[in-house]
């Protein structure tokens, strides 16, 4: 069981990353971008590819990262243009429609040019004992990164005045227009840091279990549901959503089995809905 549990909390932390740029841009514009997880995979075949060149390791990642947030900003440029336009509904709606549609398409293009594309990322080194139970040093490094990460977006937005930006246009989008912060600046800035997020998560994932071209859809359905749990908008709350969802799966995993236990998530996530939709960390209206 505390190895079920510390495998868990491995996949929770990324779980949570992978759900903030998701619910940051969500909270933010009332964008619903389901083309998040292709993100994350098309920018890991970024990194396979730069590998297999023989890039060193720092240079791929790097490589990696960028085209993550190259896609997130290629996205505000283009095809969330007339999404913005919209209001209310008619905006998550639309969005949601034409972000799938390029989910479809990076992922048609990645299965006809990359059809055996994987990218796995190994740590050397031999196990490390944590509460008697040995890890893969690749896991522990994922998780350093993670909580790295966590750390420095948690700072940015408490004590930046960029951060606090966004903060503000999330809490109040026509009170931050008055005092002269540009709501689609923060946007596209978020957009361009969602996709980095989903790199780092490709990235840090494959030191662990390899990325392949086939992984878009269920790295989305992952973020969404920690997106949801968590609350919109919160970073804190995909945290704690991520490490607890991240748990729930490993064990429901190991005693009945992977599809049960999403299944189980999915459960998770529609009983947050009904209960408390604004979600574990989320302000109630």
């Amino acid at each position: 069981m505390i190895a079920n549990i510390l495998d868990g909390i491995v996949l929770g932390l990324q779980f949570g990353l992978l759900a903030v740029g998701l619910t940051l841009v969500y909270g933010l514009g009332g964008v619903l971008n389901l083309a998040h997880g292709q993100m994350a995979v098309a920018a890991a075949m970024v990194v396979a590819l730069a590998q297999a060149a023989g890039l060193p390791i720092w240079l791929a990642a790097g490589l990696g990262l960028l085209a993550g947030g190259l896609m997130g900003l290629i996205l505000d440029l283009t095809i969330l243009r007339p999404v913005y336009r919209l209001r209310g509904e008619a905006r998550v709606l639309l969005s949601l429609l034409l972000t799938l549609g390029v989910s479809f398409t990076v992922e048609g293009f990645l299965n006809w040019r990359y059809a055996l594309g994987a990218l796995s990322l190994r740590i050397g080194g031999g196990a490390v004992e944590i509460l008697g139970v040995p890890m893969r040093r690749g896991s522990l490094a994922a998780s350093a990164i993670t909580l790295a990460t966590f750390a420095a977006l948690f700072l940015f937005f408490r004590y930046t005045s960029l951060g606090r930006a966004v903060r503000s246009v999330i809490e109040d989008q026509e009170g931050a227009r008055l005092v002269g912060i540009y709501p689609h600046r923060m946007l596209r800035l978020i957009l361009v840091l969602s996709g980095v997020l989903a790199a780092l998560v490709a990235i840090t994932r494959a030191m662990v279990t390899p990325i392949d071209v086939h992984s878009g859809l269920s790295i989305t359905t992952f973020a969404l549901i920690v997106t949801v749990v968590g609350g919109l908008g919160n970073v804190a709350g995909a945290l704690l959503a991520g490490l607890i969802l991240g748990i729930v799966n490993a064990v429901a995993a190991d005693l009945i089995g992977t599809y049960i236990s999403l299944i189980i998530l999915l459960g998770a996530a529609a009983l947050t809905i009904l209960t408390r939709p604004a979600g574990l960390l989320g302000v109630r209206e």
